[in-house]
């Protein structure tokens, strides 16, 4: 029991416990473990489609929405930890997709991944910080994204809000040098990320947004194919996010009834696993920097993206 104990704490602190060696390393060259989708867990079964969706989808989801909905559940979901089990379990990047409820007269805001999630966005981010206030080595990166329903206003707010939860932890974008020993010093404890770009130009404290390689493929095979592609035409500069997870259309969906995301990642781990392995962080053109699954709980997903740092000693 007490080895399990030491090991939960040393991916609850893992970037802390990194050889003083790694401290001056900037940490778009470290290998760190990013959540897709990160707050899929608690999807709200009984919620709105997404406005984005589309007219004919909405049409059958009203009429047969006791199909419809337990495959979007199942289909839907990318993650089974909350947000504390996967600070806990090492993960440093979150995928945050951003929404404001049509007709919803409140200013609530909600996560989203094909529907909405139970949880909101501001206490679920005042939880994050609470967790780094115990945490104060730690260093995160929100990447908010999507935004659909936020108009300007909405937005302003919403940052206004961003900026109180986390003040003077937020890093401001472009501080350089961005490494673990100049984070600890001046107190930042949060890069965040903003796709809009509009509103991230006129604050200061908010990033661009993180390029994000996805595949859009259901095999494993052909996710290797894709990121060994774009590792050939070398790494953007700056953080970016290679993204092993899979992804499926609604025709795949209809032909495996039977199956969910959760099933088709675990039958596929094995050979994103080898290939995880054989990575490297790093400034090199072929390098990978913030690597992003999904279920980072049932398989030992952190673990091994945190392990690949070891290659820049």
């Amino acid at each position: 029991m007490d080895h399990i104990k030491e090991a939960e704490m040393k991916y609850e602190e893992w970037m802390s416990c990194l050889p003083e060696k790694l401290w001056d390393v900037p940490l778009t060259n470290l290998s760190i473990p990013g959540s897709h989708d990160a707050m899929s867990y608690c999807l709200d079964i009984t919620s709105p489609l997404l406005r984005s969706e589309s007219d004919t989808f909405r049409l059958l989801d009203g009429v047969f929405c006791c199909i419809t909905r337990p495959a979007i559940y199942r289909w839907a979901t990318t993650q089974v930890q909350d947000i504390v089990e996967q600070l806990t379990a090492g993960i440093r990047y979150f995928d945050l997709r951003i929404a404001h409820k049509q007709y919803d007269s409140s200013k609530e805001l909600y996560f989203t991944h094909v529907i909405y999630t139970q949880a909101t966005v501001i206490r679920t981010l005042q939880t994050v910080a609470s967790w780094l206030e115990s945490h104060p080595k730690e260093i995160v990166i929100l990447a908010c994204r999507h935004f659909e329903g936020l108009d300007h206003k909405l937005h302003e707010e919403f940052i206004y809000s961003l900026k109180k939860i986390f003040g003077v932890k937020l890093c401001p974008r472009n501080e350089f040098p961005l490494t673990l020993r100049s984070l600890w010093t001046s107190g930042y404890q949060v890069v965040l990320s903003y796709e809009d770009h509009q509103s991230a130009a006129r604050h200061v404290e908010l990033w661009n947004a993180i390029p994000y390689l996805w595949a859009n493929k259901p095999d494993a095979e052909e996710l290797i194919q894709y990121l060994e592609w774009h590792k050939q035409h070398g790494r953007p500069e700056g953080f970016f996010v290679a993204g092993l997870n899979l992804t499926t259309d609604r025709c795949f969906i209809a032909s495996h009834p039977r199956t969910s995301l959760q099933t088709l990642t675990l039958e596929n781990w094995n050979r994103v696993r080898k290939w995880l392995e054989d990575q490297k962080p790093g400034p090199e053109r072929t390098s990978l920097n913030i690597i992003a699954g999904d279920f980072i709980g049932p398989v030992p997903f952190c673990s091994l993206v945190i392990a690949l740092n070891k290659k820049l000693l």
